[in-house]
C-alpha cells in the first residue's frame, strides 16, 4: 500500500466508524467538524502550514495527489458517499449539478467527480484540503478558505533552503507551478486564483511564523463557524 493509499484509507475508516457509531441514533448525531481548504503559492510554505494546522486541529491533511486518487477511484468514492447521512446523500447529485451549471465551467468527468468528492468531504468534515479549487466548489457558506502567499524572492529562498534547488531552478519551479495552478482554476471555475475575495483569509508568510498563523487560523475557524451557526438559527 502506498503512502497516499494509507492516508486515504485511514480517513475513510475514520468516517465509516463515525457513521457506524451514530447509525442507531441519528437524532443525536453531532455536527461534523469544519472543513478547511488551502490554496497556496509554491514556496510560500503553504504545504507546511497545512500540515501544522491539521495537526493542531486533529484533522487529516489531504494533498492534491490524495484528492485526485479519490476522484479517480470508484471504490474510494463509493466508500465516502456511503459514509454520508441519507439526507445529504440523496441530494448530492443535485448539488453537483448546481455547481456544474453555476461555478464550474468545465463539465468533464474529473470535475464532476471532484465536486462530488469535495462536497462529500465537507459534510463529513475534519480534513484540510490542499488545492484543487475546494473553495470554489464549497462557496463561502461552507468551511474556511485560505490562500497562503509570499513575495517571490522569499519563495525562491525557501525552495533553495528546503529543497536544495539553485536560484534559477527555484525560480523556474515557481513560475511553472504558479502558472499551472492559475490555469487549472481558470479552466475549471473561470475564476482568478489570486483574487482575495475568493478566500476568508489571505496569509502572507514572509514575516510571520507558521505557528503563529496556525493560531490565527484556529481562531478564525471558530469565529466563522459560530457566525454561520448563528445565521442558520436566526429567525429573521
Amino acid at each position: 500500500m502506498t503512502s497516499i493509499e494509507a492516508i486515504i484509507n485511514r480517513q475513510l475508516r475514520k468516517w465509516e466508524l463515525e457513521q457506524r457509531d451514530h447509525a442507531d441514533e441519528p437524532e443525536v448525531r453531532p455536527a461534523p467538524e469544519p472543513i478547511v481548504t488551502i490554496s497556496r503559492q509554491t514556496g510560500s510554505r503553504g504545504s507546511y502550514f497545512g500540515s501544522r494546522l491539521a495537526l493542531k486541529l486533529g484533522y487529516q491533511r489531504l494533498h492534491r495527489e490524495a484528492i485526485d486518487a479519490v476522484c479517480k477511484s470508484s471504490g474510494y468514492r463509493r466508500r465516502i458517499i456511503e459514509s454520508l447521512d441519507n439526507r445529504f446523500r440523496n441530494g448530492l447529485e443535485l448539488a453537483v449539478e448546481t455547481i456544474l451549471t453555476g461555478q464550474a465551467v468545465d463539465h468533464s468527468d474529473y470535475t464532476r467527480n471532484l465536486c462530488k468528492v469535495v462536497l462529500s468531504m465537507s459534510r463529513l468534515g475534519g480534513v484540510v484540503l490542499m488545492g484543487r479549487g475546494g473553495n470554489f466548489i464549497l462557496g463561502p457558506d461552507t468551511g474556511l478558505h485560505i490562500r497562503v502567499v509570499c513575495p517571490e524572492a522569499k519563495r525562491i529562498e525557501n525552495l533553495m533552503k528546503y529543497k536544495g534547488l539553485s536560484h534559477d531552478d527555484a525560480s523556474r519551479e515557481i513560475q511553472t507551478s504558479d502558472e499551472n495552478r492559475r490555469h487549472f482554476i481558470q479552466k475549471v471555475f473561470d475564476a482568478d486564483i489570486d483574487d482575495p475575495h475568493n478566500y476568508d483569509l489571505v496569509l502572507n508568510t514572509a514575516f510571520i511564523d507558521v505557528e503563529e498563523l496556525v493560531e490565527t487560523t484556529v481562531t478564525a475557524i471558530h469565529g466563522k463557524m459560530d457566525k454561520l451557526m448563528y445565521l442558520d438559527h436566526d429567525p429573521s
